[in-house]
Parts: structure tokens; C-alpha cells; sequence
């Protein structure tokens, strides 16, 4: 007998991903469930009973209902953010708090439902610091990295761990001349550092002279590793430029993937390595949400098939 329970995916309207995961979804006969929380309150609703049975009642879209109690699986992409443009300031900022908590501590906490991966464990492992200290346990080799807001100790470091990169810890979304844009990667000399560093947090890291870049994916029990190769410091800048091949998971890579997306509650990863010309492989960051369908067309690998094992429950 086929599983009557839907997939909860959530995500923002123009998700090329999601829209291949729910078509393959689709093809196997699992019902799926769309829903951005960003459209809340206007085309979503939630009516949801603590009770001694647990969390009971169900999510409304325009087109589908959801019973909170009989999500199978629940994929959390990239939703948009709550908005209130008809509200004055102040309650603008109240209501969203209240979505936040609200329709969030409920898709947060549906019971028997596998999450891929749960918002606030998303959340705890987009901290790169917490990422760079797991990783560390975990057993990964890990780059010298300073996080700072002192100049002085920012030039100390870029002076004695030379050559340095500066990344932004978090990449919010600039507008220059109406077009979307964020702080790149780049490499930054003692001299290039100025007192401005004092305005906020900063992470300085040592630049690894490596050969090649590696993506693997981890998809529940699944693994998935493809070596980078071109002549770009940070290679997601430029796709047009990146030559792809699949690898073996290197021994001993396994376990410790496992043990980081274990550390953080993760079912799903996307790990950057570098590889360096001695051939260690250096850790640079787990995304929780990273893109991964591109690689399939680019090598053949099934990760799409991966996915959606993961979400119909088959796997993991």
C-alpha cells in the first residue's frame, strides 16, 4: 500500500531545485505539499492545537491541505521572509515576530516528520565559526582562521599566516545600480587592512595553495564527490569556467562527514575542500541549504534520485 502522507516543501516561489525535487516526487506517486512561508498570512494559513495527543490541525494553501500530524518528510529550501507592507513600523515588526514564532515553532515541530534539514539546525550551522570548530572535531584539517573586529590583530595575523583571504561571514545581498551583488572572497595583505575593521566582526583566513576544489554532498547515507578544477580563487564566481569530475570518497572522509552533519543534526550537507598540492584535503565550510542539482548534468551523478529517496522515506 503507498504512502498516503505528502512531502511539506518549503521555499520561495522561483526554486529551480525544488521544482525538479517535486517533478521527480510527482513521478513516483508522492503527494507533495508547496508552500512559501513568506506568504503568510495572506494565501497561508495554520491552524495548529497543542494538545495531550501532541500537535494536531493542519497548513492551508490556495490549492492543498496539509495535516500537521501527517507530513512524511518536510524539505526546507529557501523560503522568503515574512512581510507586512500594510503595517505601520512597529506592528510591521510585531507581526512578523509573531509569524516567526508562530507558523515557524510549528513547521519546526511536526511529529514523525523527517526534515531535510530542520530550520534551526539550519540555522545553528550557518554560524562559521560553530562550522570551523565542528569541523575541527570532526577531524577535518581546517585553515588558520581569526574572527576579529581589531585591526592590529587582523594585520598580525595577515603578516604571519600570509598569504590571507577575507570571506564575510554571512553574505546578505547588496543592490548596486538595481543589481543583486555580494562581498566576494578575496586575498588581503597587512596594508590592505584598515582601522574600518573595528565596525563589525571580520574573518581572516590562510590562503591554502591548492590544485583543485572539491563539492561533496552528503544526502543521508549517500555521498557524493566532484573535484573542481580552474584558476579561481573562489570558483562559484564564474560556472562558465569549471572543468567536473567525479571521485572516490577519500578513506576516512566518510566517517568524519558524518560525524559533522551528526554534530549539527544534519540529513543533508554541501562540504567545499581544497586540495592542496601535497593532496590534503582542507575544509573551508558545510552549507546546510547548498545547491547541488548543477553537478548532475555536469557528471551523471543520481543526486537528484538521492533527494527525493531521502523525502519518499526509502533511504536515510
Amino acid at each position: 500500500m503507498s504512502d498516503p502522507r505528502p512531502v511539506l516543501v518549503v521555499t520561495s516561489l522561483h526554486d529551480p531545485t525544488a521544482d525538479v525535487v517535486i517533478t521527480e516526487l510527482h513521478g513516483r506517486g508522492v503527494p507533495v505539499v508547496r508552500l512559501d512561508s513568506g506568504d503568510f498570512p495572506a494565501s497561508l494559513s495554520v491552524e495548529a492545537q497543542i494538545t495531550m495527543s501532541g500537535l494536531q490541525g493542519r497548513l492551508r494553501t490556495p490549492s492543498r491541505t496539509a495535516d500537521l500530524a501527517g507530513i512524511r518528510a518536510l524539505y526546507y529550501r529557501r523560503p522568503t521572509g515574512f512581510a507586512f507592507p500594510h503595517l505601520d513600523e512597529q506592528d510591521a515588526r510585531f507581526a512578523t515576530t509573531q509569524a516567526r514564532y508562530g507558523l515557524g515553532g510549528v513547521l519546526a515541530s511536526l511529529p514523525g516528520c523527517l526534515y531535510v534539514n530542520h530550520p534551526h539546525r539550519i540555522g545553528d550551522a550557518e554560524f562559521k565559526p560553530s562550522g570551523l570548530a565542528a569541523a575541527v572535531s570532526a577531524g577535518f584539517l581546517v585553515p588558520r582562521t581569526l574572527i576579529t573586529s581589531s585591526p592590529d590583530a587582523a594585520r598580525a595575523f595577515t603578516k604571519q599566516h600570509g598569504p590571507v583571504i577575507y570571506k564575510p561571514l554571512h553574505n546578505p545581498v547588496y543592490r548596486i545600480d538595481g543589481v543583486s551583488s555580494v562581498v566576494q572572497v578575496a586575498e588581503v595583505a597587512a596594508e590592505d587592512i584598515d582601522d574600518s575593521v573595528a565596525g563589525t566582526a571580520h574573518l581572516f583566513q590562510q590562503r591554502i595553495d591548492k590544485t583543485a576544489d572539491v563539492r561533496v554532498t552528503v544526502i543521508g547515507t549517500q555521498t557524493f564527490c566532484v573535484r573542481i578544477d580552474s584558476d579561481i580563487l573562489d570558483w562559484r564566481t564564474d560556472y562558465s569556467a569549471l572543468a567536473y569530475t567525479p571521485l572516490e570518497v577519500p578513506p576516512g572522509l566518510e566517517a568524519a562527514l558524518h560525524r559533522y552533519l551528526g554534530h549539527f543534526g544534519l540529513v543533508f550537507g554541501a562540504f567545499d575542500f581544497a586540495i592542496d598540492r601535497e593532496g590534503r584535503w582542507w575544509f573551508l565550510e558545510c552549507n546546510p541549504s547548498g545547491q547541488w542539482y548543477w553537478l548532475e548534468p555536469e557528471t551523471g551523478l543520481p543526486l537528484l534520485a538521492a533527494v527525493a529517496d531521502v523525502l519518499e522515506r526509502k533511504t536515510c
